[in-house]
């Protein structure tokens, strides 16, 4: 078996008294795709952004490709690592939020360009090719120089993951990427990562689209209160479900 690329381990999350992750546990393979589903306030968001340091952990310990997320452990003591660090850390890991969060005066080809040339300090013809590419990968070839009051809500998302894919992460992030869209838009950015999935990109995607989970995923999660309390392919999730919560769930949204 290859090593874990994310390794998530006892992971405790409070906000407050109000204690969002209760002891998260989850290995995520290189090339896999897992899909986390559950109900609102479950604790999937919050989650991901555990993963990328958006959000800091009371407790437990998250690892990308070997590497501690934002800690140096000495002894049995984490010390978080200075923004300068963590955020070399974050451009290994791409993530696409719910709203699309693209710069307004940018065109899309410039949105896609913006991380690699100002945060990587890359050769900005090179990154010019490579975003052109991207663009083109998630079906928007003649959408380059548009802004993005002048693209739909499915096209921003599309524009949104492809600059995310343009710092070359290890791992994707999606939280609910079509929750904002109009049901029609959805299709549209659902097969762009559809053909991501197919590429080989290792994706963690929080979402309600049981259809695309049930094609897409190697691992389906269910998280509920904190706890993840199923994990497995998406066929025996679905099909077979041992928690009584989780068949609860289903028989809501099947």
């Amino acid at each position: 078996m290859p090593e874990a690329l994310l390794k998530a381990e006892r992971v405790h999350k409070n906000y407050g008294s109000n204690h969002v992750l209760r002891g998260v546990d989850l290995e995520v393979l290189p090339g896999e795709v897992t899909c986390i589903l559950g109900p609102s306030g479950s604790g999937k968001s919050t989650f991901l952004r555990c993963i990328n340091h958006l959000e800091t952990i009371r407790s437990g310990r998250i690892w990308l490709d070997g590497d501690l997320i934002g800690y140096r452990q000495v002894g049995d003591a984490l010390h978080e690592l200075k923004e300068s660090e963590v955020s070399r850390q974050r451009a290994e890991v791409g993530m696409v939020f719910q709203d699309f969060n693209l710069f307004a005066h940018y065109t899309a080809l410039e949105n896609v360009m913006a991380g690699p040339v100002l945060v990587r300090r890359e050769n900005k013809t090179e990154v010019r090719e490579r975003a052109v590419e991207l663009l083109i990968r998630v079906g928007l070839e003649d959408k380059l120089d548009a802004y993005p009051r002048r693209l739909s809500g499915g096209q921003q998302q599309r524009v949104a993951i492809a600059r995310a894919l343009a710092m070359r992460p290890k791992l994707m992030l999606f939280d609910e990427p079509t929750s904002a869209l109009d049901p029609e838009l959805v299709g549209e950015v659902l097969d762009a990562m559809r053909t991501l999935a197919g590429e080989g990109l290792t994706m963690i995607v929080v979402t309600h689209e049981i259809g695309f989970a049930r094609e897409v995923a190697d691992t389906m999660v269910f998280m509920d209160a904190g706890v993840v309390l199923e994990k497995g392919p998406p066929r025996d999730v679905l099909a077979h479900p041992r928690h009584e919560r989780t068949k609860s769930f289903l028989s809501k949204v099947l």
